[in-house]
């Protein structure tokens, strides 16, 4: 079954998706942690979806509530999406797998009080309501910080009260559908875990700290980035399997996360011109350069060639007419001569041109 669409949707509502789906598979595999890490979350996923209703008879009722904790970029987010697609793949013949994603910062208000009705709405009608149609259900709230506030800490620049009572309809909402729904899974990430509410962590089954990646990870995940390019670039799998240079490079990202990884080599196929235009010439070179640049750029070098000079070779009739919606008094403005030339102090510091056309649209 397709996605729902977003117009669909109810408030508060990010996103939601009917699983097991042949497109949530990658986001599983894409996270590179230990065997045991994803095994663990797993079963605490499948004890809850499962067999949420007879746990819910203990005195000790499980809470149905995970919270992925750790610096952005480790892979949370797509760690708790991946989490969702695979319960589905085991749950899958007993039933479909709805994946709900919150958006927690279309809660908080100004109005006294509203925040609180907006996350009781959304816990003991909206969720219950979607829970109802399937028989198993997560519900993804990234960023939960601003979803449960610390209420020991919560800043008096906000209204102070309604956070308190904005967190404490949370904690009672979750209370709520542990009692009631025992198979709908919460999964919660948070970049600050200082931040979140105590009441609600105290809650969670399971709190999974995500550390960044050490070096043997790094090799890992670049060996996987450059396999993925090279399905498409068949050409770049022997890099694939090249230890030493992995190792090499993984050195340079020592105390990255794994998105930034990921992104280097999208800066290694822009480090020049012949490899942007042809990926399948990307080199060691290239992915060792764009790393000790942190995947950045070096201010140097010569001057940069003209547009014709970089392209000498395009045909007269591939090119258009100058007119492109401007009045003829307009075209005066083209002449070099009436542009001043901008300080290189304006364009080096931000690395574009301070100069717009008069009439261009901002």
């Amino acid at each position: 079954m397709a996605d729902i669409p977003r117009s669909a949707l109810p408030p508060g509502v990010l996103s939601m998706h009917v699983l097991p789906a042949d497109h949530h598979d990658r986001d599983w595999d894409a996270i590179i942690v230990p065997r045991e890490v994803k095994e663990r979350l797993l079963s605490q996923a499948l004890l809850v979806l499962e067999h949420g209703r007879k746990l819910s008879m203990l005195s000790g009722l499980p809470h149905g509530l995970i919270v992925l904790a750790g610096p952005p970029g480790t892979g949370k987010t797509t760690m708790a999406r991946g989490l969702a697609q695979v319960a589905s793949l085991a749950l899958a013949r007993k039933g479909a797998t709805v994946l709900l994603e919150i958006n927690p910062h279309a809660f908080p208000s100004d109005m006294l009080g509203e925040s609180q009705r907006n996350v009781t709405r959304l816990l003991t009608e909206t969720i219950p309501e979607i829970a109802a149609r399937r028989p198993f259900t997560v519900v993804l709230i990234d960023e939960v910080e601003s979803f449960a506030v610390r209420r020991s800490s919560a800043s008096f620049e906000a209204n102070p009260v309604d956070v308190h009572r904005a967190t404490d309809a949370v904690l009672l909402g979750i209370d709520e559908v542990a009692k009631n729904l025992p198979s709908v899974l919460f999964v919660t990430t948070t970049n600050f875990i200082e931040a979140v509410d105590e009441a609600f962590l105290s809650r969670a089954d399971l709190v999974m700290t995500f550390a960044l990646p050490d070096r043997e990870t790094i090799e890992k995940i670049l060996a996987s980035a450059i396999g993925e390019l090279a399905v498409q670039w068949p050409a770049l799998l022997p890099m694939t399997r090249d230890t030493g240079k992995l190792s090499e490079l993984a050195a340079l990202c020592e105390g990255w996360d794994g998105r930034r990884i990921r992104k280097l080599l999208l800066a290694a196929l822009a480090q020049r011109l012949e490899v942007a235009r042809n990926p399948a010439t990307l080199t060691w070179d290239d992915l060792l350069g764009a790393a000790r640049k942190k995947g950045g750029v070096e201010w140097a070098g010569g001057a940069a060639p003209t547009s014709r000079e970089l392209f000498p070779d395009v045909p007269k009739e591939l090119m258009h007419d100058h007119d492109h919606g401007h009045g003829v008094h307009d075209h005066a403005h083209d002449h070099p001569h009436d542009h001043p030339h901008p300080h290189p102090s304006a364009s080096l510091g931000t690395g574009r041109s301070t100069h717009t056309h008069p009439k261009d649209p901002k």
